[in-house]
């Protein structure tokens, strides 16, 4: 990520960002979208992502005569950078910018700035839609939304098992240590700092707390080590039982499945619900691999899409953000064979023909529906994920 020292800097003289056109008057924002260009600045990495973006533009130019131009971003973080020097040089009306696929720090650095347009999002009509409880679409990594970006896909923690060897799903971090004592050598995760073992840490964290929202604060020196002696204490007892006992691990996930299609590990953690029923398709993994959750719920985090405060094309792009929450552009996103992106749509607010639109997909054999994905626990802070982290990398880290 690029350096937003400026953006901190200009936070001190904050842009009022009040939503102007007013997204409560619906019917006054379709209006006013109608003949509109918006410029969507997305990741452009994936062809199959950037057919849906062209999809997406289909419909709502069919719908509401607003075009949707795709502009094509290797980093997110220029989007940000070139909002700031519009905002720097005074271009506070026009931007070259009506919205963004954003998260995470990008998110925290524009909304800090003042640089975002709204809040909006939670008075879109489709948001009655959506599951604002169970899916984490209210925090953008512990950095309270407050209807400044709009969510349109979830990625959430899986793990894959193979039912060849595991008679059952594993419903807690407890029962996953209690199946690897008595199953020695057959589970493993990838070697932290790999996203993905630093991921593990995170989840075993969060399931292993009684109240894991103390995680949602910075890490503090003074707590540190309370909060985080449950998960060494777990690790101490899982590490000596995994996959050559702990004394060398997967660099990477594809590594991780490599391990289960030749039989060494019989389970693996995934941060996308899809992917087993992806590898199994590729002949990556036996077909009888499948995937389950944790009971109490495990981390997921939202793709949103943000308007920057100096778009000349706000109402149009309320409109894009709005389309993509309904169920019929949702149902075309989480269908494997077009994106296989987790909705974040609430399936018991949805009426009895879109619920079974939904049912009607073929998922795959091995992914979970949206109901059986049950709860998404919210991300830590990202300090905890720093910290934890580099303590696995001296506590374990010297057995490679």
């Amino acid at each position: 990520m690029k350096n937003f020292a400026m953006i901190a800097a200009l936070a001190a003289a904050p842009f009022a960002a009040f939503a102007t056109p007013d997204p409560a008057d619906w019917d006054a924002v379709v209006a006013e979208a109608e003949g509109q260009t918006v410029y969507w600045n997305a990741w452009g990495g994936s062809t199959t992502t950037n057919d849906f973006i062209a999809w997406v533009g289909d419909r709502v130019f069919e719908e509401y005569g607003v075009t949707l131009e795709h502009v094509k971003l290797t980093d997110t973080a220029d989007a940000v950078t070139r909002v700031l020097a519009e905002k720097e040089a005074g271009e506070n009306d026009d931007g070259a910018i009506d919205m963004i696929w954003i998260n995470g720090a990008n998110f925290a650095a524009m909304k800090e700035a003042d640089l975002l347009f709204g809040p909006f999002a939670e008075q879109l009509p489709n948001w009655a839609i959506v599951d604002s409880e169970g899916k984490t679409v209210q925090t953008d990594f512990t950095v309270p939304v407050e209807g400044y970006e709009s969510p349109w896909a979830m990625a959430q923690v899986v793990f894959m098992y193979d039912t060849a060897d595991i008679a059952a799903p594993l419903g807690s971090m407890s029962a996953i240590l209690e199946w690897a004592q008595a199953h020695p050598g057959r589970f493993t995760y990838p070697q932290p700092p790999d996203f993905l073992g630093s991921t593990f840490l995170k989840q075993a964290l969060v399931d292993l707390l009684e109240d894991p929202s103390v995680l949602q604060a910075p890490v503090s020196d003074e707590t540190y080590d309370e909060v985080t002696a449950p998960l060494w204490a777990y690790l101490d007892e899982l590490t000596p039982v995994l996959w050559r006992e702990g004394r060398a691990y997967p660099a990477t996930g594809p590594a991780q499945l490599q391990l289960i299609a030749d039989g060494e590990v019989d389970l693996a953690i995934s941060f996308s619900p899809g992917e087993a029923t992806a590898a199994i398709a590729n002949d990556q993994l036996p077909d009888t691999v499948r995937t389950f959750v944790l009971d109490k719920g495990t981390i997921g985090n939202a793709s949103f899409v943000a308007v920057p405060y100096n778009s000349g094309s706000a109402a149009g792009a309320m409109v894009v953000a709005n389309f993509m929450l309904s169920a019929e552009s949702q149902v075309r996103q989480h269908d494997p064979e077009i994106l296989g992106y987790g909705t974040v749509l609430n399936m018991d607010a949805l009426g009895a023909e879109d619920r079974a639109a939904f049912d009607a997909l073929d998922l795959g054999v091995a992914t979970l529906s949206p109901a059986d994905l049950g709860a998404v626990q919210d991300e830590p802070h990202p300090s905890w994920m720093t910290r934890v982290t580099d303590d696995w990398v001296m506590r374990y880290g010297s057995g490679q």
